[in-house]
């Protein structure tokens, strides 16, 4: 018996869970918009290295319970985010190794993953694991990127320098306040 082809942008994923199918490839980073939304302007994603991926699939049989299906996600993509401290490009490694449990209905999923530290999704008659793959990514990036040490001294804003230099010079009214004070007017 030939096994099933299954393709990512549409997978069967009852089919492709029962099999105990594994699929993996690579996307070009600029291809996941909305990971590629995410890139410092001075290193959009099309410079980035391709975006590695992997999916298996699992049925697991609990002792005296019903079959469970699961699905492993796994990918690794390298990014570059504007560093929060000096507001340039960071390149950050974002890894996702993730098991994902699918049930048959909305409501079971959401009884489930209220009551789990399990990730629990209701199965879909077709997936895109190509969407998939990337809200995982998305999740993994760091919430504030940043250097651990910034490659250059950061730049001061003209707002920054203005209140330095008024905080420096002496107060105008500074002189009248000390001659009244002194000269008893």
């Amino acid at each position: 018996m030939k096994p099933r082809a299954f393709v990512p942008e549409k997978l069967d994923l009852a089919a492709f869970i029962h099999d105990g199918a594994g699929l993996e490839g690579e996307w070009p980073a600029a291809s996941l918009a909305r990971l590629a939304d995410s890139a410092a302007p001075e290193a959009p994603a099309d410079g980035w290295p391709a975006v590695r991926w992997s999916l298996q699939g699992e049925t697991r049989q609990p002792k005296g319970g019903k079959a469970q299906a699961w699905l492993q996600v796994a990918a690794h993509a390298q990014v570059a985010l504007t560093c929060q401290r000096c507001l340039k490009p960071v390149h950050e490694a974002v890894e996702v190794d993730r098991w994902i449990r699918f049930v048959d209905t909305e409501a079971e999923a959401a009884a489930l993953d209220a009551d789990s530290d399990d990730d629990v999704l209701a199965m879909p008659r077709h997936l895109d694991a190509r969407e998939l793959v990337e809200d995982e990514l998305l999740l993994a990036l760091p919430l504030v990127p940043r250097h651990e040490a910034c490659p250059e001294p950061l730049v001061q804003s003209a707002d920054e320098a203005v209140v330095e230099d008024e905080e420096a010079a002496p107060h105008p009214f500074a002189a009248l306040a000390a001659l009244k004070r002194g000269g008893g007017a």
